[in-house]
């Protein structure tokens, strides 16, 4: 990020917010999907699967715009980070899916649903991993007027 940053961008990912990923494949028009991530390594990885319409859309073209923001009401905090660039599908490295779960479900495994403790196990759970070739961070934080 060459930009001023207006607030500790790696704190703000560590919080279990959601991402909204847009990206377009061969239909043309774009397919816009939350989903849960971990901020790691430089990186955004995201869980996928034969279940998600975004994984096809995402071999056919890995170009992608994602954006997680936050606006507290009470407070005005509000914030956004978007990032750019081209994801690949990588295998399920089983550490990373157990941190990106435990980040939305909690450390002790025993009391997720099954279909997530599943993901664990699964041969067809895949990584998706975007390293942003841009990165933006924006405080549009404003103070509330009660």
């Amino acid at each position: 990020m060459s930009e001023a940053v207006p607030f500790d961008v790696d704190t703000y990912l560590s919080q279990p917010l959601v991402a909204r990923v847009a990206a377009v494949g061969s239909s043309g028009g774009p397919t816009i999907r939350p989903v849960w991530y971990l901020w790691e390594d430089g990186a955004f990885w995201w869980l996928t699967g034969p279940w998600s319409g975004l994984e096809g859309r995402l071999r056919e073209d890995g170009n992608v715009a994602l954006v997680i923001d936050s606006c507290d009401l009470v407070t005005g905090c509000t914030r956004q980070v978007r990032a750019t660039g081209r994801a690949e599908i990588v295998a399920a490295d089983v550490p990373r899916v157990r941190r990106t779960l435990a980040r939305y479900l909690g450390g002790d495994e025993q009391r997720w649903e099954p279909r997530f403790r599943h993901y664990l196990e699964d041969p067809a759970v895949r990584l998706v991993r975007l390293v942003p070739e841009r990165l933006a961070a924006t405080d549009l934080s404003f103070r509330p007027s009660r």
